[in-house]
């Protein structure tokens, strides 16, 4: 929100400016302005789009982040919060005119109660420690992101991510409890509680998922679930995407909640084989990974119920996991997806719209239609329970042509989502990547209200500026672009 993100070139002297007012309270090793240091932190998991920050703060405590925090907004600099880096929106791209303050340091379990079952952590612990650290108490943390190995709860909450497993067990917002951190201006905030319910709004519903536009979090309480007894998953074949993406709707129509839900096309099924091995049946266009957990007679019984659906709704075949190492493989070759794809393409692009799973069939051939349109191959891998896709556009960064072909690839696929009654993002956020979206899913108005939203805790708009909220006249501008049959393209970020 505020100005649109724009290409700033870095002011030397500001730069020093900057760096010596934070210096005077940081260890001279937590302020980085050689380019050389600050390298590393020029994009997130986005990497189409690049910028160098004018200052890193790499702070270890709260007191430095408040701290840092209150310097800038007296000195008016712009604050782009940022985890682990693996976000795939553009929503840590730093400013040349801005300190990219980074909550790496931020990994400490603070406290963990196995009775209440929940767990106090700071925003740099990774989503799959988490689940580590309380395995002992046999509880686990349910929202597993693919990248869970790596990304940091911080980023989870910024983002509202999702998981695998999220179609039983919800996303970040459905297993986060309360969030604790400072507005722009250094005021201390807190949202949420360990009860029930908490007075006034709910605004801690607001906070998850608001791509660091409103507070910097720096820490965590999530909710922690038992672990299953037992788990099985069921892989089922097709021999065409649309009776795959028809049969995830059939099973939800059957009253059905598997703990997971997930769907790969041929061509994704083949780059994962060839990297992990998980046993996926490549005759198949599309398959199936349905997960069913609980007790050993809800397991069983569930099983019986999901396979009788799917031969129903037109599956070739299915199979169903002998042991728990056969499980993981499985599912191995689902988190393994976006890395696979790395192997045979220069660069990729993950897309992250959301349709009603009764579209899901429709949306499919669309994209088919759009690899021919725009000469791209794009696998297909998603969580089919909730609708969530992830299409894989394969480009080469070195080829300008090919990127511009997969920006207007990725826009006629996510403007499909919303014509169909879906949205742009289901857990990617919306960052930079899909701002133009923005414009074709909310009217004015709307905008208007987020941008109020925001006047309220960052009044002069220097936390995350430029990120997930279009101006209004941006959005006039994509409008006119679209009468005219074209497209925005963000001519004002850099590339490589």
């Amino acid at each position: 929100m505020g100005e649109a993100l724009q290409v700033t070139p870095i002011d030397a002297s500001r730069q020093r400016e900057v760096a010596a007012a934070l210096r005077a309270f940081l260890p001279e090793r937590a302020v980085l302005w050689d380019a050389e240091d600050t390298r590393p932190y020029e994009c997130d998991g986005l990497t189409a789009y690049r910028h160098l920050p004018m200052v890193v703060a790499l702070p270890e405590t709260e007191e430095q982040v408040q701290r840092i925090l209150r310097t800038c907004h007296a000195m008016s600099v712009p604050v782009v919060p940022r985890g682990a880096g693996t976000g795939l929106s553009g929503g840590a791209l730093p400013r040349g005119d801005g300190v990219l303050l980074s909550l790496a340091k931020f990994m400490r379990v603070v406290r963990i109660d196995p009775v209440a079952r929940v767990a106090v952590v700071q925003p740099g612990v990774r989503n799959a420690a988490i689940s580590d650290v309380v395995a002992p108490f046999g509880l686990y943390y349910a929202p597993d992101p693919s990248s869970q190995i790596a990304c940091s709860i911080g980023g989870n909450v910024a983002e509202n991510s999702g998981g695998v497993h999220c179609l039983k067990y919800g996303l970040t917002v459905h297993n986060v409890l309360r969030v604790r951190g400072f507005t722009m201006q250094g005021e201390p905030v807190a949202f949420g509680s360990e009860a029930l319910d908490s007075p006034g709004y709910d605004l801690l519903a607001l906070a998850i998922g608001s791509e660091g536009l409103l507070a910097v979090i720096t820490e965590v309480t999530v909710k922690l679930l038992p672990r299953p007894q037992v788990a099985r998953v069921v892989m089922a074949s097709f021999d065409d995407v649309e009776t795959a993406g028809n049969a995830v709707a059939a099973i939800i129509a059957a009253g059905i909640i598997p703990a997971g839900l997930e769907m790969m096309d041929r061509p994704a099924t083949h780059a994962v084989e060839e990297f992990v091995h998980a046993g996926y049946d490549l005759e198949a266009a599309a398959i199936l990974l349905c997960e069913c957990d609980g007790t050993p007679e809800e397991v069983e019984d569930e099983i019986a119920r999901v396979r009788e659906v799917l031969a129903e709704a037109g599956a070739s075949r299915s199979s169903v996991s002998r042991n728990e190492p056969e499980r993981l493989r499985f599912w191995s070759g689902r988190k393994a997806a976006f890395p696979a794809v790395g192997r045979i393409s220069p660069d990729y692009y993950c897309m992250d719209g959301t349709i009603p799973r009764k579209r899901l069939g429709e949306v499919l051939n669309f994209i088919g239609e759009m690899e021919r349109k725009y000469g791209l191959r794009c696998p297909n891998v998603f969580h089919a329970g909730d609708g969530n896709l992830h299409p894989l556009i394969l480009f080469d960064a070195a080829n300008p042509d090919e990127l511009r072909r997969t920006e207007q690839f990725a826009a006629e696929v996510l403007e499909k989502c919303v014509a169909v009654g879906g949205t742009i993002t289901g857990e990617h956020g919306v960052g930079v990547e899909k701002i133009d979206q923005m414009c074709a899913q909310f009217t004015p108005e709307e905008l208007e209200t987020f941008h109020a939203l925001k006047r309220a805790f960052d009044p002069r708009g220097l936390l995350n500026p430029g990120k997930a909220v279009p101006m209004l006249s941006r959005c006039a501008e994509f409008g006119r672009m679209l009468v005219r049959g074209g497209r925005l393209r963000h001519p004002e970020l850099p590339r490589f």
